[in-house]
């Protein structure tokens, strides 16, 4: 056959149709109404034999560009970081690389147990004592804290700062409209949520407060403060979406008393590839142990007194009563949860505090050398591996002029906050070297003018 990459022939359609009752493939459309079909053909290439066609699309794939060949200081949510090579090995082997939820524990030990270690490293960095099987993404874990602390309470109102990430304040929105839950944004002072402000919207209609730490702008957010703030309120949730890369370092939400963390793993063993697919996770207290979203993963005996592990506890409503369910995560991201937990594994404990310190070490070196070249570096408070810099000119076009020279710049924040206009956002992580930092200090300076 030429087009070998295409299974279906002429005699496979008929045969097909033939089982199902119909002379043609469009009767199958003949319930639809006439004057909203389209019309004519495609505006589609020809087809072309499956040489040709790799040929083409390794010629699209090469205009793409990498981080192999290009330096990034782009973060905002998506960073590049050191993947040990034991990550892909583990997660290339067929049974985990083709593995669904593991219904039936008898055939799922391996995948069953990877999942428990995750769950149990995600408590340990988190400070949480309970830690779900994994979610979609961070964004759409953060959106499930806010419905759950919705849900819990009995109330409809939520406080989110602004310095969580824009996306997840989109996805967070989104999924408060089903639920009728009112999204209420506390301002910034300096890059950091306004605790005056936040002070003069808690109330006891307030279902939970959600911060980022470290936020958007990579700055350390006093969850201390925060917390003496909700606590004032009984039934106020303290929600935390987390780094968990800067959890090796900074002390953990748990230990201020956040009732839920939620963060995405992203950091350890997922490749940036374009933005996705991530890992999300959540953790909080035994008090809300059968609220999590999505499944739990325990461990037990057998009958022979061989450790095991089972599905200990899922929301059987995300199946079979959704009209009563908190969430309807049916799935997980396993595959991704195993990438991350095989480089937590391999990084180990004391590794992983060594790369968060790395990426504080290497962040605060590009920033004293940024002030040396007389770029302005806003916002003053601690902070981890992100910072903001302020440009006399467009991030847009300072950017393209830096990807001329080999350079993936930062965030242009003008994009979700208008007021900071030319405000680039600078990620560097462990795996940027001396060389590439200066290197783009000295770029960045010459542009900059």
């Amino acid at each position: 056959m030429e087009f070998r990459y295409l299974p279906m022939t002429e005699t496979d359609k008929k045969e097909m149709l033939h089982s199902i009752g119909v002379k043609s493939t469009d009767e199958l459309f003949s319930d639809i109404p006439d004057n909203v079909r389209f019309k004519g053909e495609l505006d589609l290439k020809n087809p072309v034999n499956e040489y040709e066609l790799k040929k083409e699309l390794t010629a699209m794939a090469n205009k793409n560009a990498n981080l192999k060949q290009y330096s990034s200081f782009l973060g905002a949510g998506v960073y590049d970081h050191f993947i040990p090579s034991v990550v892909d090995h583990v997660i290339s082997r067929s049974e985990f690389y083709t593995a669904y939820t593991p219904y039936q524990p008898e055939i799922s030990q391996g995948e069953l147990q990877a999942i428990f270690e995750f769950q149990t490293m995600i408590s340990e960095l988190t400070g949480m004592p309970v830690a779900n099987s994994s979610m979609y993404d961070g964004g759409t874990s953060l959106a499930e804290a806010v419905n759950l602390s919705a849900a819990q309470t009995k109330k409809k109102k939520v406080l989110v700062s602004k310095s969580v990430h824009p996306e997840s304040r989109a996805v967070i929105e989104t999924y408060a409209r089903g639920q009728g839950v009112e999204i209420v944004e506390i301002g910034l002072i300096d890059g950091l949520t306004d605790l005056k402000q936040l002070d003069e919207e808690l109330d006891d209609t307030i279902a939970g407060v959600v911060v980022q730490y470290p936020n958007f702008f990579g700055q350390i957010e006093p969850l201390q403060k925060i917390e003496e703030l909700i606590k004032q309120q009984k039934k106020t949730m303290f929600i935390v979406s987390s780094n968990p890369l800067a959890l090796g370092y900074l002390t953990p939400p748990g230990e201020f008393g956040a009732d839920i963390v939620v963060g995405d793993t992203q950091v350890f063993g997922i490749p940036a590839q374009f933005g996705g697919p991530h890992c999300g996770y959540f953790a909080t207290t035994e008090k809300l142990m059968r609220k999590v979203p999505g499944r739990l993963v325990g461990q037990t005996k057998d009958e022979d007194g061989v450790r095991g592990f089972v599905l200990t506890l899922q929301a059987r409503e995300q199946h079979i009563r959704r009209d009563k369910a908190t969430s309807n995560i049916c799935s997980n991201q396993a595959l991704n949860a195993l990438a991350s937990s095989v480089a937590m594994s391999s990084i180990g404990k004391q590794g992983i505090k060594k790369m968060a310190t790395l990426n504080m070490q290497k962040a605060r070196y590009a920033k004293s050398r940024m002030k040396e070249a007389n770029l302005e570096v806003v916002f003053e408070s601690p902070f981890f591996n992100e910072f903001v810099v302020k440009l006399s000119s467009s991030v847009d076009d300072i950017n393209n002029k830096l990807f001329n020279k080999g350079i993936i710049g930062g965030y242009d924040l003008e994009r979700d906050y208008p007021e900071l206009k030319g405000h680039m956002l600078v990620a560097v992580t462990e795996i940027r070297s001396k060389e590439e930092i200066d290197t783009f200090v000295k770029e960045l300076g010459d542009i900059n003018g």
